[in-house]
């Protein structure tokens, strides 16, 4: 990588998390100029059903560390015979 890439990432990395997320979005959103419209309705109805499935307490949130365990140990267990 480049010397002021590396420069911006690793200032962009001494950021508070909120602030490395909003730069995520706002980065990705310049990546994704055209939009599937269908696709987007489709995400945002989906997003909403996930969203009121955890303010309604029918799912529970794990850490991020325990699903990344599981996924790879079903992910390990998928591939074996």
């Amino acid at each position: 990588m480049k010397g002021r890439e590396e420069q911006v990432i690793i200032q962009a990395l001494r950021l508070p998390r909120s602030a490395r997320a909003a730069l995520v979005a706002r980065l990705l959103d310049t990546l994704d100029a055209e939009v599937d419209e269908d696709s987007q309705q489709t995400w945002d109805k989906e997003i909403g059903k996930r969203l009121d499935e955890i303010d309604s307490g029918r799912v529970k949130l794990v850490p991020r560390s325990e699903a990344r365990r599981r996924s790879l140990r079903h992910r390990s267990a998928a591939s074996k015979p």
